[in-house]
């Protein structure tokens, strides 16, 4: 039987989501499988995974042959590297410790990097949204600016009316009440 390690797609439409199996090869995508391994969530940033790393260890040192995705995600999370290092124990280059000890510094230096691609993605949010904050305000500032300027010049406005009426007030009684002395 020939064994492949893949993708199960689950989810819904536009949402994907798979599982990561071990399946016959001639069964279909989302049919029938031997073992589920784990998940796979490309919809985070970044994309996250959860996968038993014993069983997949076993499923590729036993010969099962991952698609092209399934192996950049088993190389990803160190699959491979374990089973080169455990190659480098059975012909004697050294032993089991050290060979844990370097999949360990591996594996920090991993999560160092991806730990750091999670914090990178936070500032330019956190950078994305002052800037947007910033925009807002000036825009706002350019609106108040305006109704201010617009409230001035019709208070002006008014201002004129009343003095233009007032005016028109004086000249109106002043013939009035010399016409009342006059008679």
């Amino acid at each position: 039987m020939a064994t492949k390690i893949r993708l199960q797609r689950g989810g819904r439409k536009n949402y994907a989501f798979y599982s990561i199996v071990i399946a016959d090869a001639r069964a279909p995508r989302d049919g029938k499988f031997t073992e589920k391994i784990g998940t796979y969530n490309p919809n985070t940033n970044p994309a996250t995974v959860d996968l038993n790393f014993d069983r997949a260890l076993y499923w590729v040192e036993t010969g099962a042959q991952p698609t092209d995705t399934a192996r950049n995600i088993l190389k990803g999370e160190g699959v491979y590297m374990m089973k080169h290092l455990r190659g480098g124990v059975k012909k004697g280059a050294f032993d089991e410790a050290a060979c844990q000890q370097k999949f360990d510094a591996w594996k920090q230096a991993k999560v160092a990097a991806t730990e750091a691609v999670e914090k990178q993605v936070t500032d330019d949010k956190k950078k994305a949204a002052a800037q947007n904050l910033e925009a807002e305000k000036k825009v706002n500032e350019a609106i108040a600016k305006k109704v201010a300027d617009k409230k001035a010049a019709a208070v002006a406005a008014k201002a004129e009316a009343e003095a233009a009426q007032a005016a028109e007030d004086t000249a109106a009684e002043a013939p009035a009440e010399e016409a009342p002395a006059e008679a």
